[in-house]
């Protein structure tokens, strides 16, 4: 699927973390060494040991998650080429699980204002509504990236927050696997968006955006109200909420191709 992940990581990264940088591990030479510097601070940020061994040990950086980051390019697909066909090879699959999770949508708009049609878009764009979550471990994925000089302060909070995840008991590291760039879930978090927006919206105490759709959903819902979505407000061009839509992913094509997806399951075309 369309990544995210060149375009957006700065706006994703977590304020929490931010003081991280002052005391950052070295990126570049040896790589245990720098899981150590690292465990120090993951330490100081009250993450457990026993959440950092089971994260750390054994671990060695990915060399393909390098490659596939240094093969990124600016994505210059027109919407036309990108988005229709998108949309109509997704469209009724949408319509059947929007019918099939109708009760959960309605709570899902209930409580964050964001209509089932607009998650259910996302859903389906991300991941073909769950099967296409990647299987790369994502603490080795971070890990290799925070190492890596070329984006380390950034992929050291994404770091931290995937220690946060594993710390606070929502997954445990075995269980948290994602795309390559460390996009965790159904419709792809970031770890720094994990740890800030996700909900556990089936009531099981667990954060899961892995297994749990309402989980998913729910969380996906969250991030858009905490980036200024407005309760029954317009999705088109130019409105607020389409604004929002670019705290999701910077692409224009991208945005428009939301749009286009959360039209049409609405009205009924």
């Amino acid at each position: 699927m369309f990544r995210r992940i060149a375009a957006t990581g700065l706006a994703l990264a977590m304020a929490a973390f931010s003081a991280m940088s002052a005391r950052a591990a070295q990126c570049g030479g040896d790589f245990d060494a720098f899981l150590s510097a690292f465990s120090r601070e993951a330490a100081a940020q009250k993450i457990s040991q026993r959440a950092i061994q089971s994260a750390f040990a054994g671990l060695t950086p990915d060399a393909r998650v390098i490659r596939l980051d240094r093969r990124q390019g600016t994505f210059k697909q027109s919407f036309e080429r990108f988005g229709p066909p998108r949309v109509n090879a997704r469209i009724a699959r949408a319509r059947s699980l929007m019918n099939r999770h109708a009760a959960m949508l309605r709570r899902i708009e209930q409580q964050f204002g964001v209509p089932g049609a607009v998650v259910i878009a996302i859903w389906g764009l991300e991941t073909d509504f769950g099967g296409g979550m990647g299987k790369h471990p994502v603490v080795r994925a971070v890990a290799t990236l925070a190492h890596d000089c070329r984006r380390s302060e950034m992929f050291q909070r994404e770091l931290m927050a995937a220690l946060t995840i594993i710390n606070r008991g929502d997954m445990s590291n075995a269980q948290l696997v994602g795309a390559w760039a460390g996009e965790i879930g159904q419709t792809q978090f970031l770890p720094s968006s994990y740890v800030k927006f996700a909900v556990d919206f089936d009531g099981n105490g667990r954060r899961d955006l892995i297994r749990s759709v309402p989980d998913a959903l729910a969380s996906t819902a969250n991030y858009l109200r905490g980036y200024g979505w407005q309760r029954g407000g317009a999705l088109a061009e130019g409105t607020p909420n389409f604004a929002v839509l670019r705290e999701w992913n910077r692409a224009q094509v991208y945005q428009k191709t939301i749009a286009l997806f959360v039209q049409r399951l609405q009205q009924g075309q």
